[in-house]
């Protein structure tokens, strides 16, 4: 029987702890690995997604290229916004337009010639007529209402001056044409000595635009056209020259002696008349059912080769309800301001109105309403039932006796 030496252990009764600890160093090492890969994992998935984050952040940048196109686009827009800005102000601008082609700008360049006529006064207000003052406050600085039945002067302001008249003047081109009775189909062509010099006007008729006679005194007296006003007097008879000379002579057969025309269009500014004259004008004129029709237009489409082109009337009140106009003309150039002779029925009289260098672009519509709206309010149904308005001398600023004007001179 073997003996034990004390402090000793036996080998036997040491092997199982130590397998026993073997087992579990084992166990904790498969686990930590266990742990460490599943931490690996997701250490790469936050990785990828960091660096696809990135990825679509740096993707959503512009490039240093793209940058800089974007910012030559920007500038360029900014250039071509303030050269159309000074575009305003000036007779000759460059315009600057940038389209992106890949990495590249492509610059444009085009330059706008534009031409500006200088504001001037009209020749009334050199004249200091806006100076007078009126009972019915229009803006016209000279106006005349007359009973076209009995001749009586209902309202007038500076009846006497005479101004230019602008394309009132194409009334008189209207009288002698229809008069002379020219074939209406025969075809005119618009020439350049059509073409407007003088005030440098824009037309749609084209220099080669062809139309018969009737239509271009339609557009004449219609849409107030240039063109075809001058091509009448220009085709008449014995040739321009003697189309004015025949213009003034009627206008002395009629007793108009403020009358002067030097062209058939109203351009010039030497085209003068005063309110008297005009008025026995507007009279006369009212006798031609041709004149009557074509002025009262308010639109028409007119071939004129493959376009097919859409006038309208330059006076708004012709397609007014409220107005019954028989004959009407517009006109308007820096010199003579804006100018309106009408024919029309109100509060069942047929008054003849005529108003001239007016200031601000809707004056002579407005002026017309003033008087419109100052007979119907007097409510005096028709002549029988009372002669005449109280007559209204703005000259004077008060009311006066019943006047006339003798339209058979």
């Amino acid at each position: 029987m073997s003996e034990t030496r004390p402090g000793r252990v036996s080998s036997q009764r040491l092997l199982p702890g130590w397998r026993n600890l073997a087992v579990a160093f084992c166990a904790t090492a498969f686990l930590l690995s266990g742990v460490h890969a599943a931490s690996s994992k997701k250490d790469v998935r936050a990785k990828t997604s960091a660096s696809a984050s990135k990825s679509s952040s740096a993707s959503s940048k512009p490039s240093k290229s793209t940058k800089t196109a974007s910012s030559k686009r920007a500038v360029s827009k900014q250039t071509a916004k303030a050269d159309r800005t000074s575009a305003k102000s000036s007779s000759r601008v460059s315009v600057t337009y940038s389209k992106s082609a890949g990495s590249r700008s492509v610059t444009k360049q085009r330059v706008i010639a534009r031409t500006y006529e200088p504001s001037r006064q009209s020749f009334g207000q050199m004249a200091g007529l806006h100076g007078a003052d009126d009972a019915l406050d229009l803006r016209s600085s000279v106006a005349l209402v007359v009973d076209q039945d009995t001749h009586e002067v209902l309202f007038s302001k500076n009846e006497q001056a005479v101004l230019p008249i602008a394309s009132i003047t194409k009334l008189m081109t209207g009288v002698l044409i229809s008069e002379a009775h020219l074939p209406g189909d025969e075809l005119i062509t618009i020439t350049q000595d059509d073409v407007d010099t003088e005030k440098h006007s824009s037309s749609r008729l084209r220099v080669g635009s062809t139309l018969p006679r009737s239509e271009m005194l339609h557009l004449a007296l219609m849409s107030s056209e240039n063109r075809a006003a001058h091509a009448l007097g220009r085709t008449y008879p014995g040739g321009l020259s003697t189309f004015v000379a025949m213009m003034n002579a009627k206008a002395r057969s009629l007793g108009m002696h403020d009358t002067r025309y030097v062209e058939p269009t109203g351009l010039s500014s030497s085209n003068q008349s005063s309110a008297r004259d005009l008025a026995v004008l507007v009279n006369y004129a009212y006798g031609d059912p041709l004149l009557r029709e074509y002025s009262t237009s308010p639109e028409r489409q007119v071939e004129v080769g493959s376009r097919v082109l859409q006038f309208n009337t330059t006076n708004r009140l012709v397609k007014s309800p409220e107005w019954e106009i028989g004959l009407q003309k517009t006109g308007y150039i820096s010199e003579a301001g804006q100018c309106l002779v009408m024919q029309a029925r109100i509060a069942g009289r047929k008054l003849i109105m005529v108003f001239l260098d007016g200031v601000g672009r809707y004056s002579r519509i407005a002026d017309a309403e003033r008087v419109r709206r100052w007979v119907e309010a007097n409510q005096y149904m028709s002549p029988a039932a009372s002669p005449a308005l109280t007559p209204v001398d703005s000259n004077a600023n008060r009311q006066t006796s019943i006047r006339t004007i003798d339209f058979a001179s």
